[in-house]
């Protein structure tokens, strides 16, 4: 008997052993999380997805990479939906829905589906992420999604024996880096130090490059310095360290059978529709230089009048409450006031910037600035809008972090400062849980096309 393993787009696969079919972080939408687009591209048949049934979802984290209610919207209630989460909010949500049956997943405990056994095991961020081993017809698959594995748990993991297959986070996203190009190394395209060391320990036989099948849109910089690892790359890399290991891609659609000693092809998913060349790879361009934000700021519709007074009115009054609320911050670089800049422009490249003194816990706006800025962040309006009303991935905001020089001392100051800091993340990011769900939920419930 056979396992058989069905990519359906980044982390999304469907198993299917003996009758039963498992559907872990499942996402039927392109683009997903605002501005991934599917790479290679494809489009869903939603009509017949609508048609499938599952006797489970298991959800690895809250990410809305992941965890799509728009997605999810698409299931039959009667679906069984298993996630790990540490915060309670998200199976409400999930239950507002209309699923009858939401699970919060508990590490280490084995769930019997069917044929299949998954047994969700410890990430190294335990309050975000989790990892999935799956056992059906004496194979054993371990789904890494996109986390990294805590050391004591690839311990555990290594002394399970033989891996038939590994579902492995490929991509060294530089989410970082283009917040501040200019101040930004070029990447090797090179694994983990890391990554080289677990595979080495976990051997498996057959190993899939996973959990990155997406760029940004076709005009997007990012598309040439987000991802700086290749198909061809990692293959040739794993091959290096592990000979005996076989490397395989799996597109969007593309199913496999996994049996003890080989795998072959089986039938796509027939609510997958390829469009274009699959097998395309990404290509990372180090010497590109990243295009001005009132640039990009034209890709962008213009919001209306009533839209930028509600941006305007979040930069002058509801960002200074919530870092306030958020404080204080006694270490980094905000400790000390600081002059911050904050620039938003519009449709037509046109730039209002907005002053402010920053000083721990406390955020005053000025109405001009004759100090010099000493941090500055630049954002689209309509990202930043997007932001303030529906939630935003903070790589899909376009928001660019101290991306120029300052005087001596404060570039001297600002190489022990993290971009994390930005009073602007902070408000929007900090404290926050499931503003992206929270937004689907509240589009959902006021359709009439919401399914219970």
């Amino acid at each position: 008997m056979s396992l058989q393993v069905s990519r359906i787009l980044h982390a999304g696969y469907l198993f299917e052993c003996a009758g039963t079919r498992v559907v872990f972080d499942p996402i039927f939408e392109n683009p997903f999380s605002r501005n991934c687009h599917a790479f290679p591209p494809v489009s869903f048949d939603r009509e017949e997805i609508k048609k499938q049934r599952w006797d489970a979802v298991f959800i690895s984290h809250f990410h809305d990479d992941h965890c799509s209610l728009e997605s999810l919207d698409l299931l039959h209630r009667d679906t069984p939906i298993y996630m790990f989460c540490v915060h309670e909010d998200i199976f409400d949500w999930i239950r507002d829905l209309g699923f009858r049956s939401v699970t919060p997943l508990r590490l280490n405990h084995p769930y019997e589906i069917g044929s299949l056994t998954v047994t969700p095991r410890r990430a190294l961020d335990a309050d975000v992420d989790s990892i999935f081993q799956i056992e059906a017809s004496g194979l054993k698959v371990l789904n890494v999604v996109d986390a990294w594995i805590d050391p004591d748990m690839l311990a555990r993991l290594q002394m399970e024996g033989l891996w038939d297959l590994i579902l492995w986070p490929f991509q060294t996203m530089r989410e970082m880096e283009v917040l501040s190009p200019s101040r930004a190394e070029p990447a090797s395209g090179e694994l983990p130090e890391e990554w080289i060391e677990q595979l080495r320990r976990l051997k498996p036989r057959f190993l899939v490059p996973s959990s990155c099948q997406f760029q940004q849109e076709d005009w997007s910089w990012y598309n040439q310095a987000f991802f700086p690892v290749t198909y061809a790359g990692f293959a040739k890399q794993v091959g290096q360290i592990l000979p005996q290991t076989q490397v395989m891609r799996l597109n969007p659609g593309v199913s496999i059978h996994l049996q003890k000693e080989s795998i072959r092809p089986a039938t796509a998913l027939s609510w997958i529709q390829p469009v274009g060349e699959q097998n395309l790879d990404y290509r990372y361009a180090p010497e590109l230089k990243a295009p001005p934000t009132a640039e990009i700021a034209l890709r962008f519709e213009p919001l209306s009048e009533e839209q930028m007074q509600t941006v305007d009115h979040y930069c002058r009054e509801v960002l200074p409450a919530r870092y306030r609320e958020l404080g204080p911050f006694e270490e980094g670089y905000f400790r000390e006031p600081r002059s911050w800049r904050l620039s938003v422009y519009d449709h037509r490249g046109q730039v209002q910037d907005y002053h402010y003194r920053v000083d721990s816990n406390s955020m005053c706006v000025l109405q001009s600035s004759q100090e010099p800025a000493s941090w500055t962040t630049e954002v689209p309006v309509a990202r930043l809008f997007g932001a303030i009303q529906s939630g935003e991935s903070l790589t899909s905001m376009y928001v660019r972090i101290n991306d120029g020089v300052f005087c001596a001392d404060i570039e001297d100051e600002l190489k022990n400062a993290d971009l994390l800091e930005d009073p602007l993340v902070v408000a929007l990011f900090s404290g926050t849980f499931g503003s992206y769900q929270r937004a689907q939920l509240a589009k959902l419930k006021s359709s009439k096309g919401v399914e219970k």
